[in-house]
């Protein structure tokens, strides 16, 4: 009987064996091989006239503790459809419904005259108590469906580096921001609100087999929540203060690019962006537009001097007020003189033009060119965000030493705000060019994860040279900002302020009352966590860029030290 037992259950387990893998053969022809047609059944029975449920992949914040916060998401709720041709009484119909929901009269009448059409939405994004009222009602003709839309729960919170997702003709999709830049990632094949067991098991397979080169996924950045609510809160103060037009900044980790905060005012609202009348500001001036930043630039072609041996520190000049170049005078920001042993140090702590024509004299046309083009200024950063310009710096290419005169104090040349924070973090970092970036990571739907690796290159400039320039720009912060009284006393900051006038595009020249303030800091200065770079265009009222930002600076300097808890270096 054993022996006879044991065949038996031998028999069955092959029976077991053979009918699992028929059931697994028929379930892939369905799913994989056929899956389109049984889609489109599958699509017939279970849809409703709204079509699919949108959805999409997240995009996250991270907070200095690495816990991850939706930055863009999904949220559901209903919309209400009616069926014009079992409506028999619109006007009815409308005052029940105004009664519970926001309805517009003109469009609702309109919408239930279209006769031969069983499908025309009135109202989206309701809640569930909205949506159950109107259920109670019972009306003839008024369905209410469930729905998803894309919901940003910052609100105008990073608007510009998140972007949007809207329609193109009639494809829904990013376009601006990380919602562009990853749209192939965020975008979901699947939309479908009705998934079975059977369309479950081989969805994967079906994907990877026919239809996605790229994997579905989620993006993380490096984003941090309350850094960008205090950076965004500061600029705006600053913007209302000074009626300025326009007003930015960054705050980014010197030693590997990485993007804690950046934001323009004015922005928008992510969840109710079609509001905005002109699309001009959904575009991002951070990594789209160039401006000629001016004094801020000093500091790179300082260090570019030290680093070729020209100039020291100490290295002084005699400083009339003026100076002539090629028939052209350029003046110190107060036309005045300091006289003959005027140090480079007083250079950068009164941001003197006449000294910094002095530095390019000592350092020559060549290598000014050199030395400024080895800092990236006239390439694209390769910032994780859409429609980056480059930098214009083709006055480099002249002849004529005005050229790089004007260059020496910041004039003639422009950069993104992106691309000049990137320049200036190399004299942080020791003489390292990286990249700015916002996503640090990308969670894929199969469990998998993809770290983002940015390259690295270098400057012409030494580390030698970086500290050197350091210690000048600590000096600036600790003798010159407010006289002295901005100091730090248990933290070294590096700081240099711009002042610049604003290109007149109709004259070819420079507007008389028009300015951009600039303002960058670094810090802990000899091995920082932290650089920061602010600009304003046309501020009114104010004429220099240390009277603009110092305070909002030390504001964020002071916030960002005591939020990482950073230790004093001094």
């Amino acid at each position: 009987m054993t022996y006879s037992f044991l065949i038996r259950s031998r028999i069955i387990l092959l029976g077991i064996t053979i009918f699992s893998l028929i059931l697994i053969a028929k379930l892939f022809l369905v799913q994989v091989v056929q899956g389109d047609a049984y889609s489109q059944l599958a699509d017939r029975q279970y849809s409703t006239p709204s079509g699919d449920i949108y959805e999409r992949g997240t995009i996250f914040f991270t907070n200095k503790g690495g816990q991850l916060m939706a930055a863009a998401t999904q949220t559901a709720g209903f919309k209400i459809a009616i069926d014009p041709d079992k409506i028999i009484d619109a006007e009815s119909v409308y005052q029940k419904l105004s009664k519970i929901i926001v309805l517009d009269y003109n469009n609702f009448i309109m919408r239930a005259a279209k006769v031969n059409d069983p499908y025309e939405e009135v109202a989206t994004r309701l809640s569930k108590a909205e949506a159950d009222a109107v259920s109670l009602l019972k009306i003839p003709g008024v369905s209410v469906f469930k729905e998803k839309w894309r919901f940003y729960p910052g609100g105008t919170l990073a608007s510009h580096t998140l972007g949007l997702v809207g329609y193109k003709n009639t494809e829904l999709g990013g376009r601006y921001g990380l919602e562009r830049q990853y749209n192939t990632e965020l975008t979901r094949d699947n939309n479908n609100p009705y998934v079975n067991f059977f369309a479950e098991v081989f969805s994967n397979i079906n994907k990877t087999l026919f239809k996605r080169e790229v994997k579905e996924g989620d993006v993380v950045t490096t984003l941090e929540p309350q850094v960008e609510n205090f950076l965004e809160k500061k600029l705006m103060e600053v913007k209302e203060k000074y009626q300025i037009d326009s007003v930015g900044g960054i705050i980014m980790n010197p030693q590997d690019g990485s993007i804690y905060a950046m934001s323009v005012k004015p922005d928008f609202n992510l969840n109710d962006f079609s509001q905005e009348k002109n699309s001009s500001i959904f575009s991002n001036p951070l990594v789209e537009n160039v401006l000629e930043f001016g004094s801020v630039v000093k500091p790179l072609i300082m260090a570019g001097a030290l680093d070729a041996g020209v100039v020291t520190s100490e290295t002084t000049y005699n400083d009339q007020g003026e100076v002539t170049v090629e028939k052209y005078k350029i003046f110190n920001f107060d036309k005045k003189g300091r006289g003959p042993g005027t140090s480079m140090q007083e250079v950068l702590n009164q941001s003197l033009n006449t000294g910094m024509v002095f530095v390019e004299q000592k350092l020559g046309k060549e290598k000014l060119r050199d030395y400024l083009l080895s800092y990236g200024v006239k390439d694209k950063t390769g910032i994780d965000l859409p429609n980056e310009t480059s930098g214009l710096v083709s006055n480099l290419n002249s002849p004529r030493e005005i050229e790089y005169a004007n260059a020496a104090f910041g004039q003639g040349v422009a950069f993104t705000p992106v691309g000049m924070i990137r320049a200036l973090a190399s004299l942080a970092n020791g003489g390292n060019l990286v990249v700015p970036h916002v996503v640090k990571k990308i969670v894929y739907n199969d469990g998998t994860s993809k770290e983002m690796k940015y390259p690295i290159t270098r400057a012409k400039i030494t580390k030698q040279s970086s500290e050197e320039i350091t210690r000048m720009l600590v000096t600036v912060m600790d003798k010159a900002i407010k006289g002295g009284l901005a100091k730090l006393e248990r933290f070294s900051v590096a700081v240099k302020t711009g002042t610049a006038q604003v290109a007149d595009n109709i004259t070819g020249g420079y507007s008389e009352d028009k300015y951009i303030h600039s303002f960058v800091g670094y810090f802990p200065a000899y091995d920082p966590k932290f650089i920061i770079f602010l600009y304003a265009v046309n501020p009114k009222g104010v004429p220099y860029a240390a009277t603009t930002w110092t305070d909002p600076f030390l504001a964020i300097t002071k916030f960002l030290l005591n939020y990482y808890e950073i230790p004093p270096d001094r």
